[in-house]
């Protein structure tokens, strides 16, 4: 995912996590980091021996926050594989929608004959979905590797929810 902080857009992936113990990557800088929630959205961090708090206030709206430090505020934004489908579907940027598969309409999810990591190539199922007592194929638009995949088999999905994200 990418976390937007101002004008700056950082792309965070998680490497490693057990129990607080967790490893990032921002960029292309690995943190080892100690962190627990100390209260609701607030959290204390340790890094090379340092402390930190962190507070989280959520905003009006989805995956935005408010986050607080002791010496510095930001407004962020969690830049998801949904968030990014949602705003090339607005933009009508026709790659990036291709991306990402996803239902016109409400149903269930019956067989997802993928995994993380997979490989498809264009035309490839990676997912079949129960509408309207009907079961519809969800084809790859694109080749490439199955990087997120959002629901399970037997959940009870939503219109135009993202599904499978390809990149």
């Amino acid at each position: 995912m990418e976390i937007k902080l101002g004008d700056r857009l950082a792309k965070v992936e998680l490497l490693a996590e057990e129990g607080n113990q967790i490893q990032i990557m921002v960029d292309s800088k690995e943190y080892d980091l100690d962190m627990q929630q100390v209260e609701n959205g607030v959290y204390s961090v340790l890094y090379k021996g340092r402390s930190y708090n962190v507070e989280l206030i959520e905003t009006d709206s989805p995956k935005k926050y408010s986050v607080n430090t002791f010496y510095h505020s930001y407004d962020a934004e969690i830049i998801d594989a949904e968030t990014k489908y949602l705003q090339a579907r607005n933009s009508g940027n026709l790659a990036a929608a291709e991306s990402t598969i996803s239902s016109p309409m409400p149903g269930k999810v019956v067989k997802i004959p993928v995994e993380l990591g997979s490989e498809v190539k264009k035309g490839d199922t990676v997912i079949i979905v129960a509408a309207m007592k009907m079961e519809s194929e969800y084809k790859a638009m694109k080749d490439g590797i199955v990087k997120e995949i959002y629901v399970h088999e037997e959940d009870i999905i939503d219109g135009n929810q993202p599904l499978v994200f390809i990149d």
